[in-house]
């Protein structure tokens, strides 16, 4: 039996459930058609149970290191099942959490793998969804006056480097290891292969880094990349850059595999007990019905104007399918963005190069706007104010000294470019940045921002001022 809605959305990841409930807010009978669990990867297989083992083994770490703050503690010992049982908990109690917010928004989710049809007896135009539901119930025909494509995206392999879960893991098998192993070999040194690599090391695995640009985080500004490939050595890890994994060297033996990278034209070959593909994300477009559509996919992702219209005006898409920054609080914007689009409440296009960035590694990694060497490439005359963590009395007294921030300006207007930091808990911080991006602050404006003694965020006012050479305790 068809059912008519004025918004159907495939997909309940955090870019789809978030429109889902900015269109019931606006009155818009909605609909979700999902075939996994509602919050989608960044809840089940990506941001929360990610950071879930990232706290753990931070915690471990500090343990390992307490009688530095004066606390003997005898045999610390890892339990590794009752840190994936923790991550667990926190997983399912935010799912119920989202599966509330649609029964209080009341929109309907349908649990199954929905595809787009063409013109058809339901409708002249293409977007009628015909959901194969999980449960084996007849298909359900749903005829929406918009469509929003929420598909998400899979973790990427390298040809020739098949994911078996077993000796080759993507991040999806990695998040469910029952147990850790001895050493690990993490190909691509990107934000999820550092984030791997930082956390297993903290757990006590061997890890090596093979990256095939010349620094790991190459899209980190070159000051911030240098700093973290020093501060992961210094935890023990093996970095190398510039490697070319040779994926048909691939040799799976009894407990370990072995692989070949070109590395400053010799070929060596590197050792572990797995191997863990780190290379990014490719978009989810097959099997869903864009060829019954004119909808246009460029290089792998679907492509859509400012306000996320597809070739299709009434079906759009949004977050990972359509490539760019693939974060999940990006995918919750553009989904906003659509819906009051289609809504016609007239929203402003997104500006990419005000939304924060974050690599949730020890120590972290926070940036917003332009890197020093982007903000040279347009044309600017830059100058540069960076202040050390090691200056911070907060950043003594939490023992993570580490790190710095950098402020990019422009020398003739004085224009906030970029902020970069890596450290303690800049995460947390990046906030204060991005808000001075949105409101166009000058660096002036955030040294005159009264910061909080003893805080880390002292840091961010001190780089400010060292933009024009007035650090106080630079």
């Amino acid at each position: 039996m068809a059912e008519e809605y004025d918004l159907v959305i495939l997909g309940g990841g955090t870019g789809g459930y978030v429109a889902a409930i900015r269109a019931s807010q606006l009155g818009l009978k909605t609909a979700i058609v999902e075939k996994g669990k509602l919050g989608g990867t960044c809840l089940h297989k990506g941001c929360i149970p990610s950071k879930a083992l990232l706290r753990s083994a931070e915690v471990y770490a500090t343990a390992k290191h307490s009688e530095d703050f004066g606390v003997k503690i005898n045999g610390v010992e890892l339990d590794f099942p009752k840190v994936q049982a923790r991550k667990e908990s926190i997983v399912e109690g935010l799912h119920k959490g989202v599966q509330h917010l649609m029964k209080q928004g009341k929109i309907d989710v349908f649990e199954g793998l929905g595809r787009i049809l063409g013109p058809s007896i339901f409708s002249p135009m293409p977007g009628t969804i015909s959901v194969e539901m999980n449960n084996g119930d007849e298909n359900a025909m749903l005829i929406p006056k918009n469509v929003i494509v929420a598909t998400g995206s899979r973790p990427r392999s390298l040809p020739g480097l098949d994911i078996d879960g077993t000796a080759v893991l993507s991040s999806d098998e990695a998040l469910s290891l029952e147990t850790l192993p001895k050493s690990i070999i993490i190909v691509g040194g990107g934000v999820i292969g550092i984030e791997w690599a930082s956390m297993l090391s903290d757990f006590d695995v061997d890890v090596t880094v093979i990256e095939y640009a010349d620094t790991i985080v190459p899209t980190e500004d070159k000051d911030i990349a240098k700093e973290m490939q020093r501060l992961m050595k210094k935890k023990g890890i093996k970095i190398v850059t510039g490697a070319k994994v040779l994926s048909d060297t691939l040799n799976k033996g009894a407990g370990s595999v072995t692989i070949s990278a070109e590395h400053k034209g010799e070929t060596k070959t590197f050792e572990a007990e797995k191997i863990l593909v780190s290379v990014g994300r490719q978009a989810n477009v097959e099997g869903i019905g864009l060829e019954n559509t004119d909808i246009k996919v460029e290089k792998g992702f679907i492509e859509v104007n400012e306000y996320y219209q597809t070739k299709e005006s009434h079906i759009y898409a949004i977050g990972d399918v359509i490539g760019g920054l693939q974060l999940a609080h990006v995918a919750s914007h553009e989904g906003i963005t659509a819906v009051e689009h289609l809504a016609d409440q007239k929203p402003h296009p997104i500006d990419y190069t005000l939304i924060s960035k974050c690599i949730y590694s020890s120590p972290e990694i926070a940036s917003v706007g332009l890197t020093e060497q982007q903000a040279k490439d347009e044309g600017h005359n830059v100058k540069v104010g960076k202040f050390n963590f090691r200056a911070i009395g907060k950043a003594l007294v939490y023992g993570e000294s580490d790190g710095f921030v950098k402020i990019v300006a422009d020398k003739e207007t004085d224009d906030l470019l970029g902020v970069h930091m890596i450290g303690p808990h800049v995460t947390d911080m990046i906030s204060e940045a991005g808000l001075a991006k949105v409101l166009d602050a000058t660096p002036w404006e955030i040294a005159h921002t009264i910061h909080p003694h003893p805080s880390l965020s002292e840091a961010i006012g001190e780089a400010a001022l060292a933009v024009d050479g007035k650090a106080i305790h630079g």
